[in-house]
């Protein structure tokens, strides 16, 4: 029998799946990622 995902854990896959997307664009398109590190918004190179 299939377990069910609770609501919880569909948003978690679903948000995971969103950031891998933005990843790849930025990976993509060469354009840096903007991350929150240390209190600043840091701009990483992906």
């Amino acid at each position: 029998m299939k377990k069910r995902l609770t609501l919880e854990k569909k948003a978690i896959a679903a948000f995971k799946k969103a950031i891998q997307g933005v990843i790849k664009s930025h990976r993509e398109s060469g354009r840096p990622l903007a991350i929150w590190e240390n209190g600043k918004v840091v701009y990483k190179k992906v």
